[in-house]
């Protein structure tokens, strides 16, 4: 493998604005109906020639991954059959917490591995994940299936969020055992995509995240978070993914870094960070 100089590749944070779980296989994985964007905020990679494949992780929520030997970063690494690079990865989010920060990793790591070393992409990502097949686009799309089906979409109306994670863990597989059920009905046909933010959050508010119910019921604080963003003047509150971090949307950034302010100071302990779409 010829290595180029060192490269950074950014791995934003995944946001699901909508999920709808729409059926199962019979192999057990769900299928989704996923409205998903991504967010100025992330983790960011570095590489560069390294003497094997290292992965060294820095940053203010290093620690949540500290004692993980294989986490997507080096599994990515190997799929690419990389050999002689060293990772640096500052991670800014939470590990674990809904919003793609590993699956972003990995996605990152592909992407960098293939422009330092000059390689071509693996053929099946989805093996690393569900969301690594959004998250290697890294732009509004339409996410279907158990993943694979990645459409991007135009650009959305100019809005900011403040994302919101209360410290607590979700446990995915639970959620999707709670559901009542799991042939939900699907995103709408057309998406809304020329609306402004007034219109696109009022659509928005019809459609659902189907894992947020129970979530709430088997994690209070999440609905506490949900209620604090929306006393914080979010013109909709969500969770995303299957959380535990929540979403509120506003108008602008200035609105948002000043419900961030709200929030954070009424619940010091939390993860609380306005951000604008990527």
């Amino acid at each position: 493998m010829t290595l180029s100089a060192a490269v950074t590749e950014a791995a934003p944070a995944k946001v699901n604005l909508a999920l709808h779980v729409i059926g199962q296989r019979a192999d057990g994985y769900h299928l989704l109906d996923s409205l998903v964007v991504f967010t100025d905020l992330g983790d960011v990679l570095h590489g560069s020639v390294g003497q094997g494949l290292s992965l060294k992780v820095i940053g203010p929520e290093a620690a949540g991954l500290s004692g993980e030997g294989n986490n997507l970063v080096l599994r990515a690494a190997r799929l690419m059959q990389a050999d002689n690079i060293a990772l640096t990865l500052e991670k800014h989010l939470p590990v674990a917490s809904g919003i793609g920060g590993g699956s972003s990793d990995a996605a990152a790591a592909l992407r960098l591995i293939a422009r330092l070393a000059g390689c071509p992409m693996p053929g099946d990502v989805l093996t690393l994940g569900a969301d690594v097949p959004v998250c290697m686009a890294a732009k509004p799309c339409r996410m279907r299936g158990i993943g694979e089906d990645v459409l991007a979409i135009p650009q959305l109306a100019p809005m900011a969020m403040v994302l919101v994670n209360p410290r607590v863990g979700v446990s995915t597989p639970a959620m999707f055992r709670a559901l009542e059920r799991k042939d939900n009905a699907p995103l709408p046909d057309h998406l809304p995509v020329e609306a402004n933010f007034t219109e696109f959050t009022r659509w928005l508010a019809d459609q659902r995240n189907d894992l947020q119910a129970p979530a709430c019921a088997a994690v209070p604080a999440i609905a506490t978070a949900l209620a604090a963003l929306d006393d914080a003047g979010a013109a909709l509150s969500r969770m995303s993914g299957s959380g535990a971090t929540c979403f509120g949307l506003f108008p602008d950034l200035t609105a948002a870094q000043g419900a961030a302010g709200a929030v954070a100071r009424a619940y010091p302990g939390w993860w609380v960070q306005a951000t604008t779409l990527l």
